[in-house]
């Protein structure tokens, strides 16, 4: 019998999609590297790749979302205690942890701009794909991904106005934010499920889904190469971005204690536990890039911030998917 504490089995795949799904950790790292010799390397095809982040990061999310059926999303946004913790981590506990580590930053506004922008945005992509790796409930946290992207537009800035005073808040614009919700959330999230009314009626629906689901792991290289490779000539006109780096590394040192501290709170089963741990220390840095380039002054900086961040927390998550497992163990059977 299944124990309901143990995250359910992923459907089996095999040959090449089998073999990239088992390596996967050590493409994400290798990709960042060849992001990163691309973008020292090449510099002027910055711009270039720029233009790409944002399509290869929503077909990301359209296989993301497409390998969970519609009807577990609905069950999932019903997770009342679940919902409450990833909630109440990423918008009542973050804030103020954010603020006290603001305190270590030099006074510069654009960079401290940047680097509050993006650790008070919760992740709402690559998230599910790590978690699960670590045996989370990336499923419900994968179906709580709109409310935390929709809560962030509205929150976001009261927390810059509180952190960073009213003068700059009155500078920001939140289109990017809207637009990377309509072009990463929704249109991926109703292609997804069209595709899956499609799989569900047809033996040709079936096997683009079976097939699209491969692309998982391609993709999630892609996004990562490209990002890197685009944003990394900019961090070299910004050395001083480094500063922030100590405090990106205490952020997710910090964070999977309180986040689990939340879990244990709301009492909940170790998937779900996990996925909060997950929840409350990765940042949306691929989505506040654009929203950091639109600053009026200082955008360089700030992108440069965010995109420093984006380094830090991908090689973090890489010990996340060995370490949260330790830290939120599956009770052991009693014999």
């Amino acid at each position: 019998m299944h124990d309901p504490a143990e995250p359910p089995a992923r459907p089996r795949v095999t040959g090449v999609a089998d073999t990239l799904e088992r390596r996967q950790v050590p493409l994400y790292v290798g990709a960042i590297a060849a992001g990163v010799v691309v973008g020292l390397l090449a510099p002027a095809a910055g711009p270039g790749l720029a233009t790409a982040v944002n399509p290869v990061l929503a077909a990301l999310l359209f296989v993301t979302f497409l390998q969970v059926p519609a009807r577990e999303l609905a069950g999932s946004l019903r997770a009342g205690r679940f919902l409450g913790a990833v909630l109440m981590v990423n918008f009542a506990v973050v804030p103020p942890v954010v603020a006290l580590l603001a305190l270590l930053l030099p006074a510069d506004d654009a960079l401290r701009a940047g680097v509050l922008l993006v650790l008070l945005a919760p992740c709402v992509d690559y998230v599910v794909v790590f978690s699960r790796l670590a045996g989370a409930a990336a499923d419900q946290l994968l179906a709580a991904t709109p409310l935390l992207l929709f809560s962030q537009i509205v929150l976001l800035p009261v927390y810059l106005r509180l952190l960073l005073g009213p003068g700059f808040t009155a500078t920001v614009d939140l289109g990017p934010f809207v637009q990377a919700f309509l072009t990463l959330i929704v249109v991926p999230l109703v292609l997804a499920w069209s595709v899956q009314l499609w799989a569900a009626r047809t033996r040709s629906g079936a096997a683009f889904a079976a097939g699209a689901a491969t692309l998982m792991v391609p993709l999630m290289v892609a996004t990562l190469l490209v990002v890197v490779a685009s944003q990394v000539p900019t961090l070299g006109g910004d050395p001083a971005v480094l500063v922030a780096v100590p405090v990106y590394v205490a952020f997710l040192l910090v964070m999977p204690v309180l986040g689990l501290g939340v879990a244990r709170l709301l009492r909940l089963a170790v998937p779900e536990a996990r996925a909060v741990v997950f929840s409350g220390a990765t940042r949306n840095s691929l989505v506040v890039l654009p929203l950091a380039l639109a600053l009026p002054a200082g955008a360089g900086v700030a992108a440069a911030a965010v995109v420093t961040q984006t380094l830090v927390e991908v090689l973090g998550m890489v010990a996340y998917v060995r370490l949260v497992p330790l830290l939120v163990r599956v009770p052991a059977r009693a014999p």
